[in-house]
């Protein structure tokens, strides 16, 4: 049985996101595919996983607790909407942070999210075709619908912040 954090630090929590709310998410967008997943379960706890290793160092905030399972809740995350700046609930796990569960969930129903990488390969030819791979593009698949969804809970990289007037 999933174990699903509900933002109350639930003990042996496994998941974000529920098997009824993926089926909900995938269902009001249309994603027939989920519905012939044949084990639900582990494709959340998959998508969990990845999200613990692919986004630990970047989550805004802390958590609530060192002892918590997951990531989720956290502590003094601030995010904005528009001109204005809520925080998030210390005791609870944001809709956007359950539907990137769910979203992967579905990726990893049929693909590792995140597989062994080999060399890449610079050029390649088969016959008549021939493919030649730019050196600076990245060997792994990134989840840029993921990123976007998870944007307003992950902390900034580099030097740059936003500048207000007083």
């Amino acid at each position: 049985m999933l174990i699903v954090e509900d933002g109350s630090i639930v003990a042996g929590a496994e998941a974000y996101c529920s098997e009824v709310a993926a089926d909900l998410y995938h269902e009001n967008r249309g994603n027939s595919v989920w519905s012939a997943v044949t084990d639900k379960e582990a494709a959340l706890r998959k998508a969990t996983d990845y999200m613990t290793q692919a986004y630990r160092g970047l989550w805004k905030g802390f958590r609530v607790s060192s002892s918590q399972p997951l990531d989720w809740p956290r502590a003094n995350v601030q995010v904005e909407d528009g001109p204005c700046r809520n925080i998030v609930a210390a005791n609870t796990v944001p809709q956007e942070v359950k539907d990137a569960c769910a979203e992967l969930a579905l990726k990893a129903s049929s693909a590792a999210l995140a597989p062994d990488l080999e060399q890449g390969v610079v050029s390649e030819t088969v016959g008549p075709l021939s493919v030649t791979y730019s050196q600076s593009s990245p060997q792994y698949t990134r989840y840029r619908a993921i990123d976007m969804l998870l944007r307003p809970y992950l902390a900034g990289g580099g030097i740059m912040s936003k500048l207000e007037r007083t």
